[in-house]
């Protein structure tokens, strides 16, 4: 049986110890969920985002799965259809793909393809992202393959609070959920109320009110564009921040209300601009805001090319020159 948890319900931890207490707190609510994946077990993750999870709800329930991918979310749609409600971990963003096909064709298609009948109940966390200088496959944000996919919902926390909720909702969600986790930001912390009401899953959040232009982003780009308002600031001029915190579906209502104020928009994301997602907003928001928009929607991001060496992945990765850049040729219109 799980040790109780803490008593006081508002704690100030980091991103990775708010997931922790998350699963802790949906394996101690049902039975029925479950924490599946390599190494998540004894070892507690590679990031010990699952650590002393196995210890106190034993090996039935946070299970050490083989190097399998394809076989672990195959095993989670499996008990899905059993009625449980199985939280599955890909150790990093690039070893995804092996699975790729029983996510895309099996578990995002289970409840069109039985008329509504069948519930994907299945949460698949990715820890994404760049910026801790790892090798190749350690580091991608491959977060637009699957905002592509219909029947899939796709979400990004980029914060503790944020995270804890976010994962309860996920996992709450009868319908399948990719859960990107920022790996950069693992060890960011903040305060972390347990008995807030969270808002819907897929609702954007205005962090920093601005006039002048939107800044909208999602996990670890957050923490970003808010030194980019900080600079920016110095500079007489105001941005708002909008944490999008969803992929898929976006939340266009929230983006389109505070482009309406500001009048013009940047979108800032890690993966590559060329078919990211920042290219879907673009084009929906300047379908929405044409007359309001005093400058074209710009996107930063990463480049169209192979992740690089980890020596490189600062010119890689968007940083504060970039985005203010973007900023400056948004304003000089």
């Amino acid at each position: 049986m799980a040790q109780t948890m803490a008593s006081e319900p508002v704690k100030n931890m980091a991103l990775a110890k708010a997931i922790n207490e998350s699963l802790r707190t949906a394996l101690d609510a049902d039975p029925k969920v479950l924490v599946m994946g390599e190494d998540v077990g004894k070892l507690g993750g590679v990031f010990r985002v699952t650590d002393g999870l196995q210890k106190d709800f034993g090996e039935s329930r946070v299970i050490d799965t083989p190097l399998a991918e394809s076989g672990i979310v195959g095993t989670a749609i499996g008990l899905a259809l059993r009625g449980y409600r199985p939280v599955v971990e890909i150790q990093f963003d690039g070893f995804v793909f092996p699975a790729y096909d029983q996510i895309v064709t099996q578990l995002a298609k289970m409840h069109a393809r039985s008329l509504g009948k069948v519930k994907m109940p299945v949460v698949v966390r990715i820890p994404y992202g760049g910026g801790i200088g790892a090798v190749e496959h350690h580091s991608e944000s491959p977060e637009a393959l699957f905002a592509h996919v219909a029947g899939l919902k796709v979400v990004s926390p980029s914060n503790p609070s944020d995270a804890y909720w976010m994962m309860q909702q996920a996992i709450q969600s009868d319908d399948p959920v990719i859960f990107f986790e920022p790996k950069r930001r693992y060890w960011d912390k903040g305060e972390v109320n347990r008995e807030a009401i969270p808002g819907p899953l897929h609702k954007a959040q205005v962090v920093r009110e601005g006039t002048d232009l939107t800044l909208a982003a999602y996990g670890p780009m957050v923490k970003l564009c808010k030194e980019v308002a900080d600079v920016a600031a110095e500079e007489g001029r105001s941005l708002e921040i909008l944490d999008l915190r969803s992929v898929s579906p976006l939340d266009f209502d929230s983006i389109q209300t505070s482009v309406e104020k500001t009048r013009r928009l940047v979108v800032v994301h890690e993966a590559p601009v060329f078919f990211g997602s920042g290219a879907e907003i673009a084009a929906r928001i300047t379908e929405r805001c044409f007359y309001h928009l005093e400058a074209p929607v710009l996107r930063v991001g990463g480049y169209h090319a192979p992740y690089p060496p980890a020596r490189l992945e600062e010119e890689y990765l968007p940083g504060l020159d970039r985005v203010l850049d973007a900023v400056d040729r948004a304003l000089a219109y």
